[in-house]
């Protein structure tokens, strides 16, 4: 094989990704990892429903354990950005940002999605610490506190409705987005309180202890806990469509249940890309499946 030839490229250095990549390192597979480094398992700096964590488990370190652990099995990486995917009968060929090429014969895609933050002071350091984006991973964390959804219409309204299982202690504040009149009428059955007003900032203590929000019309309101529902999430999967890979009409793939190859032959999804709840520990099992499909279909070609 020649130097930028390979069994199989995996866009994405997600848990999808890197799972796969541990998986496929073990099938002694030659395989490329290509990464901008950029991912959304980022954001969470305390995941606490994966088995084997008890005490939470950030998104950071799962990815760097993930890593050095699919490079001892031979997996290369590459810190990059793929712009560009072919299929010319057997072969595909990627091409990203830097201008260079890899070839191979399996391709899988676990590019993720993106969250919409909207650009709000200090909001960052408290993502995955004080400030949610999941209820289900991060829902206990709130249970009988006082949080504030911090949102935009439908999406930031059925967020916050959804958290009334945890506590009912919530105010969502509306940033930037139309509520229509049977959503108010449910928030205000449940004694949510709505403000309609952009947010300014975020209040904290020591950098990432959420207490409250700054709006841009010089209120404060102060809160325990803070979950983010803004919508408007972008879905990684301009490479899919660059394929003929079919989509929904909400831009994630979709994908053989089973097997996790899309509808384009040798090419497989995993990962928060594909129609699915989007949990680590779902996208953990995507990752591993594709794998061993990937490794089923080498081996068939090999013969």
């Amino acid at each position: 094989m020649s130097k930028n030839t390979y069994e199989c490229v995996i866009v994405g250095a997600g848990i999808a990704g890197l799972q796969a990549a541990i998986q496929l390192g073990r099938y002694m597979h030659k395989v490329v990892v290509i990464d901008s480094e950029d991912g959304r398992s980022n954001l969470c700096r305390g995941y606490h429903n994966i088995l084997g964590w008890p005490d939470g488990v950030s998104g950071e370190t799962l990815r760097e354990l993930g890593k050095k652990q699919a490079s001892q099995y031979g997996i290369e990486f590459k810190k990059d950005y793929v712009i560009e995917a072919k299929k010319d009968q057997e072969r595909i060929t990627v091409k990203t940002k830097s201008g260079k090429t890899y070839e191979s014969t399996t391709l899988l895609l676990s590019t993720g999605i993106k969250d919409r933050i909207p650009e709000i002071k200090n909001i960052n350091p408290c993502l995955g610490v004080s400030i949610y984006v999941c209820p289900d991973c991060d829902g206990y964390e709130v249970r009988n506190q006082r949080v504030l959804l911090l949102g935009s219409g439908k999406t930031g309204a059925n967020l916050a409705l959804t958290l009334t299982y945890w506590t009912d202690k919530i105010t969502f504040i509306n940033h930037d987005g139309e509520i229509e009149p049977s959503l108010l009428k449910e928030l205000k059955q449940k004694n949510i309180a709505v403000i309609n007003e952009e947010i300014a900032g975020i209040i904290t203590e020591n950098e990432s202890d959420f207490k409250g929000v700054t709006l841009k019309n010089g209120q404060t309101v102060h809160g325990e806990k803070g979950f983010i529902g803004f919508g408007g999430n972008a879905v990684h999967s301009e490479l899919a469509k660059q394929l003929g890979v079919e989509r929904l009409e909400n831009k994630h793939v979709l994908v053989n249940p089973r097997t996790k190859e899309t509808n384009i032959t040798n090419v497989w999804a995993a990962g928060d890309l594909i129609a699915h709840s989007e949990q680590v520990t779902i996208a953990m099992a995507d990752g591993c499946q594709a794998a061993i499909w990937i490794h089923k279909r080498l081996l068939k070609n090999n013969k």
